[in-house]
């Protein structure tokens, strides 16, 4: 199975052609392959029994390869009658019965259906030069005469590098003319131009053009194929040129690659898809770094199933400390997608091998080593495809990573982000069969963790009194694992989380065992109309956390939405948490001004302000007060020192972990105004 590339950089084709044709010059043509590398599609669309007329022979062997095959009925025209002449010269003794004539093909004396095959190597690409109205004018006589001279049921077979131009009157001008149309990427000459040309990384794809003539055609028939695999059959032109522009851009990208060190700029992706899918079945990311002593040329990393998510493979900060650690001037980090099945390691190392060799540097000879985390490729199951009116369709699965199993929801608006993350814990009982809980004290997502230290804070430390019970206000459900924890580690808070979207709290319920009790309930309500009428019935809150993400990726602030930091909304805030209570945001921004702006804004409205920034993650927590103790960052460590150690012994207490979750000194150290 061939993989059609899709690449996401953008190239000027245009100049790319340019340079093509001006450095290949004259042999330029040599490009279009030989019959050792072409006698696959030659013998699938032509029989030793056709009547071939061969268009533009020039000198080219190809008729001579194909009538020492037995096709011994063939027609040769030029219209150069140097080249005519040498080629009768040539053949006269070997080859008696083949045919050939100075002709114009643009102006041929043939009767009508003379032929049942017409082959062109090249010709139409050095007629159809430019998108000039004088050059299509000789373009369509050549396709007139070709149609005129061919047999109801013939062939018109092309080897094209199919510019632009090329492909677009293609698709114009043959359905009109009821000819089924096919486009083959031959592989075989790509590959063999390469091994040809070792020192010289321009290459271009090669493509076959076959029209088959009807009488009528109800509709136009188009398919598009790579190599020997099966036709995908297009509905519509735009897609025939989607297919064929990949494979030419993807060309143009492992071109360059090959020619040039990338080190210092950004990382290349390209997707890998099933010529008839849509959606990609493998991901590459590849980079450079410098040369140096003792890195290896080049390897390739595929990332198992469910482990793309991780700060190292999802992000190119993480990939560059990959290919620091992995010691390779040239990495290829491969993720797989879901949706797709994969059965074996080696057979993805098979299935990938073309793509990767076409990604490696000029001049390697070497074997191309593959690095992994295992000898497998992952497990990853899907549990449920859902779809949600407001996020969109979303999945529920499990994977294995480190030896853990892992149930996350993720929607795959945004696929390499992880919404909600469960650890599932398989409980055997005796004389009973087993199965699968979910473990509370499990926290994946490390904002969840500095978050609980505020509600640790707010609940404890601000609050003392442990006769009354402590109010928890959390904007943005998800699967329920951080209100899952504080119900599980806080036994003196009472919590409210509220969600805008009713399906995920059936996804909490259901695939997170979130429970509901006189400590713990959730509402189905818009958050910021919720914060209102908590501001105007005079409900107040000990914290308010706001975990919600924007559905508009194009924005530099992913989270919150733009609306949760709206003037009006902090002040509701502000009045809800009273003098003692906390506010904390999950805080995701890409853009520095939007995150300096979106501090200001809580600056303007809290007295006291500071934020602890995840080492590896984007996610920033924001800690906001009324209470003017906080003006110096040494009162928030003070206070913070002494719930981190709370919530480590909690944890402990309620027997949710063994261990400390969190690493206070160090947390502590990081806290910034």
């Amino acid at each position: 199975m061939n993989l059609l590339p899709k690449t996401r950089e953008e190239f000027a084709q245009t100049d790319y052609w340019n340079e093509f044709f001006k450095k290949r010059g004259e042999k330029a043509f040599e490009w279009y392959g030989e019959y050792l590398e072409l006698c696959d599609q030659i013998h699938k669309y032509i029989k030793p029994v056709d009547k071939i007329l061969m268009l533009g022979c020039g000198n080219s062997k190809l008729s001579m390869d194909m009538y020492d095959s037995g096709f011994r009925d063939i027609t040769n025209i030029d219209i150069s009658p140097v080249a005519v002449k040498k080629m009768l010269e040539l053949n006269a003794k070997t080859r008696p019965d083949m045919k050939f004539l100075q002709m114009d093909a643009t102006a041929m004396t043939f009767s009508d259906e003379s032929f049942s095959v017409a082959l062109d190597k090249g010709t139409l690409d050095a007629l159809f030069v430019d998108d000039a109205k004088e050059t299509k004018l000789v373009v369509e006589n050549y396709f007139n005469e070709i149609l005129r001279t061919m047999r109801n049921g013939g062939r018109y077979v092309c080897i094209s590098l199919l510019q632009e131009h090329i492909l677009n009157f293609l698709l114009e001008f043959l359905p009109r003319h009821n000819c089924m149309l096919r486009v083959v990427h031959c592989i075989g000459v790509e590959q063999a131009n390469k091994e040809k040309n070792a020192d010289d990384a321009l290459t271009l794809p090669v493509f076959v053009v076959v029209a088959t003539k009807f009488k009528s055609l109800p509709m136009p028939i188009l398919e598009f194929g790579l190599g020997n695999d099966k036709m995908q059959r297009f509905t519509a032109s735009s897609e025939l040129i989607s297919a064929v522009s990949s494979v030419q851009k993807a060309a143009l990208v492992c071109n360059g690659l090959s020619r040039s060190n990338i080190a210092g700029h950004n990382e290349v992706t390209m997707d890998l898809h099933r010529p008839s899918e849509q959606t990609p079945r493998y991901t590459i990311h590849i980079m450079d770094q410098p040369p140096a002593r003792g890195l290896g040329k080049y390897a390739a990393f595929i990332v198992p199933q469910g482990r793309e998510i991780e700060w190292l493979f999802a992000t190119p900060e993480g990939r560059k400390k990959l290919q620091e650690s992995a010691n390779f001037q040239r990495l290829a980090v491969v993720s797989l997608h879901r949706d797709q099945i994969y059965s074996t390691l080696d057979e993805v190392k098979a299935e990938l091998a073309d793509s990767i060799k076409n990604l490696s540097p000029a001049g390697l000879s070497d074997q191309i080593p593959y690095l992994s985390l295992g000898s497998d490729v992952g497990k990853r199951e899907t549990l449920i495809c859902g779809f949600s009116k407001i996020s969109g369709d979303f999945r529920i699965e499990e994977v294995e990573a480190n030896g853990k199993t892992l149930r996350r929801l993720i929607f795959l608006s945004n696929q390499f982000v992880v919404q909600s993350e469960a650890l599932v814990k398989t409980i055997k009982i005796k004389g009973k069969k087993e199965r699968k809980k979910i473990d509370f004290g499990y926290l994946p997502c490390q904002h969840h963790l500095y978050m609980s230290v505020g509600v640790q804070l707010a609940t404890t430390l601000q609050n003392p009194r442990k006769d009354v019970t402590k109010d928890v206000l959390v904007v943005g459900l998800g699967g329920g694992g951080l209100c899952s924890f504080l119900h599980a580690a806080l036994p003196q808070a009472r919590i409210t989380a509220v969600e805008i979207d009713p399906i995920m709290l059936e996804v909490a319920e259901q695939y997170f065992e979130l429970k509901q009790d006189k400590r713990f309930h959730v509402v189905i309500d818009d958050g910021l109309a919720f914060v209102e009428r908590c501001r105007n019935e005079e409900i107040h809150f000990d914290a308010v956390l706001f975990d919600v993400d924007s559905k508009d990726l194009s924005l530099g602030m992913s989270c919150p939405p733009q609306s949760f930091l709206a003037n009006d909304i902090l002040l509701h805030i502000k009045e809800i948490i009273g003098p003692k209570g906390l506010f904390m945001l999950n805080l995701v921004c890409r853009d520095e001004t939007l995150r300096t702006a979106a501090i200001e804004d809580l600056q303007k409205v809290f007295p006291a302000v500071c934020s602890y920034k995840l080492d590896e993650d984007i996610n920033e927590v924001v800690y906001c007060a009324n209470d003017e103790k906080y003006k110096t960052v040494e009162q928030w460590r003070k206070h913070f020192g002494t719930a981190g150690r709370g919530l480590n012994n909690a944890v402990k207490d309620n027997k949710l972990a063994s261990e400390d979750a969190l690493d206070v000194a160090d947390f502590l150290s990081e806290l910034k105004i």
